[in-house]
């Protein structure tokens, strides 16, 4: 069989977007928080994510906390932080060290595929114009093989 380099990498056809900065850090088109609705719409997409992780069997396991309520606040706030919002997480909490914060769980590709499951339809949810929602689409998909610690079952 003649196939060529390409056929046998499953992302050949995914297009990555970019977030385009200043020298200064600040985004080209603009502060994206404050575009896509600030603290309502990160409240938004959060509660709908959570409502989709909550009876995971993947998932929910990662989630100590009887109520996600938790969970939800601190991805809020990382959110909001991350595109231009208050830095209420960093002070709260202090670096993201995300891949520290994810360690202890096991973060498989399954448990990748099932968090990009219910962020795509949260983020789908929120009916975002499509360059911000593509734009925050290619940074959750990065961050989530980021925090890929195990090809184990």
């Amino acid at each position: 069989m003649n196939q060529s380099p390409d056929s046998e990498f499953e992302d050949k056809d995914r297009v990555e977007t970019l977030r385009l900065v200043t020298s200064t850090g600040q985004d080209v088109e603009g502060n994206i928080y404050e575009i896509v609705g600030g603290k309502e719409f990160f409240r938004k997409l959060c509660l709908a994510f959570y409502e989709g992780v909550k009876d995971d069997e993947i998932l929910r396991p990662m989630y100590p906390e009887e109520d996600l309520g938790p969970a939800t606040e601190r991805l809020q706030l990382f959110l909001e932080q991350y595109w231009g919002g208050p830095k209420t997480y960093q002070e709260q909490r202090g670096h993201p060290q995300l891949r520290m914060r994810h360690a202890p769980f096991k973060i498989n590709p399954a448990a990748r595929a099932a968090w990009l499951k219910h962020m795509r339809k949260a983020l789908e949810d929120q009916k975002l114009p499509p360059l911000y929602e593509n734009q925050m689409w290619a940074y959750l998909d990065r961050a989530a093989t980021a925090m890929l610690n195990t090809f184990e079952d």
